[in-house]
């Protein structure tokens, strides 16, 4: 993709003011999927993100690394991203959580993105962070492992 470097840029100063970018990265019937959402088109893939806005304080993306091929038009491969996701609880007693995961992007000939796929545990990376939930998730870990 010719606008990799533009992509990230979007990515980690998301915010709700340039959520109404997406058309400008994504291609009109692009497919977006995570552990919680499969959608296609740009209306929804940004509804998603307005979503997030919503749900959490302060999120922000930080790219660390990537890795594919980022050169070739229609390349079937596609790039990689590894990212950390930091955001803060909502409620009385907000908490600070980063997930870390990974997005599989995959381009048209126009550079725009086609295929978002985000992996990341959330058993894991979020609901095992969270003070009630991660209580359960914690205990029932420990019998899985007993």
């Amino acid at each position: 993709m010719k606008n990799l470097q533009a992509l990230i840029d979007w990515f980690e100063h998301l915010s709700p003011a340039t959520v109404d970018r997406v058309p400008d990265f994504y291609a009109a019937n692009a497919e977006f999927k995570d552990p919680f959402n499969e959608v296609r088109g740009t209306e929804a893939i940004a509804r998603i993100f307005r979503h997030m806005f919503t749900q959490v304080d302060a999120p922000r993306f930080v790219i660390g690394s990537r890795f594919g091929s980022e050169g070739d038009e229609g390349d079937e491969g596609g790039v990689m991203l590894l990212w950390d996701f930091h955001f803060r609880t909502k409620g009385r007693r907000p908490q600070a959580i980063c997930v870390r995961g990974a997005s599989h992007l995959r381009f048209d000939a126009a550079g725009k993105v086609v295929l978002h796929r985000d992996y990341w545990d959330a058993a894991e990376e979020l609901y095992a962070k969270l003070p009630v939930l991660g209580r359960l998730m914690r205990y029932l870990q420990r019998m899985g492992r007993a």
